[in-house]
């Protein structure tokens, strides 16, 4: 099986305060026990990057790319998942949908993964299973 890893899960899982903290911990855990093929695009390295270096600062980012990044498969976003992506993010006409939300849709269901590790309900609207479920 293969799960894909959107931001508010990475930044879950590093930032100690986060309320999703200990839920995003034993999570991942369970995902690196399972043996799943984990991954996430380009652009959620970006986003996640910022974040982290924004939020919590370089050591968070550090541990990130040390710890991490190793055990993901990151697909790159090319030029026809970056269009299709920005075209869905017009057509829905919402502010409240990210437009890296919208490659990460893209690039999920190109890659045929429908099991995401992520606290945001978007990926559950689009039709995605959602882990860890929460409430």
């Amino acid at each position: 099986m293969s799960v894909y890893v959107d931001t508010s899960a990475f930044f879950a899982v590093l930032d100690a305060d986060d309320e999703m903290h200990p839920a995003a911990r034993l999570e991942w855990e369970r995902q690196l026990r399972s043996g799943v093929s984990l991954h996430t695009c380009s652009y959620v390295l970006v986003e996640t990057s910022a974040l982290l270096q924004r939020r919590i600062g370089m050591d968070a980012l550090r541990i990130f790319s040390a710890d991490i990044l190793p055990v993901i498969d990151i697909v790159w976003v090319d030029e026809a998942v970056h269009r299709s992506a920005y075209h869905a993010l017009l057509v829905a006409s919402r502010r409240d949908i990210s437009f890296v939300d919208c490659v990460s849709f893209e690039a999920m269901r190109r890659l045929g993964i429908d099991h995401v590790f992520c606290f945001d309900q978007h990926f559950s609207e689009q039709g995605f299973h959602v882990v860890p479920l929460i409430g």
